[in-house]
């Protein structure tokens, strides 16, 4: 029988839809799922960018260019020049999702068994984008305690080899929800000066920054140009996340010069997927002033509850839609399928992301979980609830 690649099978499952099966089970058994574990936003999609499709007269659907319309990233330009963000629609890179940025910027930037630094908590599916492109990543753990500030620069320092190539941070982060601070942002930009390293920055919660804290970018450092490469999304900033639309942005010649390279063998990003994201550009900022405001109002009401539990402990984030919350247990995994497989309050159960899955250290954030708090303010509070009397009943 032929045998599956060693990389196939060192493909990490994913710890957020692992759990797909046994949900499909709760819905069979008749029980009410409250959904905590997946950052799909609740919030509807700009009607601007819907209408754009709905009312385009295209006769062909044909490829674009391989590295987005040259009108779609003017105006991605455009926006990042209100953001304090000066680029030009040559140093972007249009993508399906940011998910192929990040792919792209492996691929230009490292080869196998190169290694690239990132402070964990991260995002899940880095573990998998690392072990598609065959190289490693060293975490360097930051802590609930302080709500998974940055760790010590002197951290990053100690890990660097003559094989890491890159830091990549997410800002603000999933799955913590923090925002990392301009001094910060500043101490990784001398950092990766001082070791001629990359940073990449995965910025597509930009928009979700919270308590009049603002978002500064790796792209708004000076000097740091040769440096920076930025992940960027449609998904969380317009609730589109089904578009799969994203960028590279670069004012490296060099990375954007190859990172089109693997952007011509993939062909071209989506038409009408582009189209959407083009007229969503325009979408009004009072849409995002009432969704910061929803945000907020749910991260308070989600904190709140969950610090009435016992034993629990909870990071309070300042951006994106996310916490990591601790529990008084030992494994969230079997806790997580636990909740879905044997458990109920009044029929109603919960689907939590166990956290373990967004660490690469082994042992690393067993009793952790994530919650996206993607719900309306009375799910928010029922949901927790669940999770307190099941905390009541639930053995190791």
């Amino acid at each position: 029988m032929p045998k599956i690649s060693s990389k196939g099978q060192s493909m990490p499952q994913s710890p957020i839809r692992k759990l797909v099966p046994y949900v499909e089970n709760a819905y069979k058994q008749g029980k009410t799922v409250y959904y905590l574990n997946i950052g799909q936003p609740d919030i509807k999609t700009p009607e601007i960018a819907l209408d754009a499709v709905k009312t385009h007269s295209l006769e062909i659907l044909a490829y674009t260019r391989s590295e987005g319309s040259e009108e779609y990233r003017k105006k991605i330009a455009n926006y990042y020049h209100k953001k304090d963000i000066e680029v030009t629609h040559e140093n972007i890179i249009v993508t399906t999702g940011g998910s192929e940025a990040l792919l792209f910027a492996f691929g230009s930037i490292m080869d196998s068994d190169d290694e690239i630094i990132i402070p964990e908590p991260f995002y899940a599916n880095y573990n998998g984008f690392s072990v598609a492109s065959g190289i490693n990543i060293v975490p360097v753990i930051s802590k609930i305690d302080d709500d998974f500030a940055l760790p010590p620069i002197e951290e990053f320092e100690k890990l660097i080899t003559p094989k890491t190539k890159a830091i990549l941070i997410c800002n603000p982060g999933n799955p913590t929800g923090y925002l990392y601070s301009k001094e910060e942002i500043k101490q990784l930009a001398d950092l990766v000066k001082k070791h001629d390293l990359f940073i990449i920055a995965d910025e597509v919660y930009r928009e979700f920054a919270y308590d009049g804290i603002s978002h500064y970018s790796i792209m708004q450092e000076e000097g740091l140009g040769e440096h920076a490469i930025m992940i960027d999304s449609v998904s969380k900033r317009y609730s589109m996340c089904g578009a799969r639309i994203g960028c590279l942005v670069s004012k490296n010649e060099a990375v954007i010069q190859t990172a089109l390279k693997f952007a011509q063998a993939r062909l071209s990003p989506p038409t009408f997927a582009q189209i959407a994201s083009e007229a969503a550009l325009e979408t009004p900022q009072s849409y995002f002033d009432e969704v910061i405001e929803e945000y907020v109002d749910r991260r308070n009401t989600l904190i709140t509850e969950l610090q009435k539990i016992e034993g629990v402990k909870v990071a309070k984030p300042n951006g994106a839609f996310y916490c990591i919350a601790e529990l008084p247990i030992k494994n969230s995994d079997d806790f997580a399928q636990w909740l879905l497989e044997h458990y109920d309050h009044n029929g109603e159960t919960v689907m939590v992301a166990p956290a373990a899955g967004f660490y690469s250290t082994p042992g690393v954030g067993l009793n952790q979980i994530r919650i996206a708090y993607v719900l309306k303010k009375e799910s928010l509070i029922k949901a927790v609830n669940i999770i307190k009397e099941a905390l009541k009943v639930y053995k190791d």
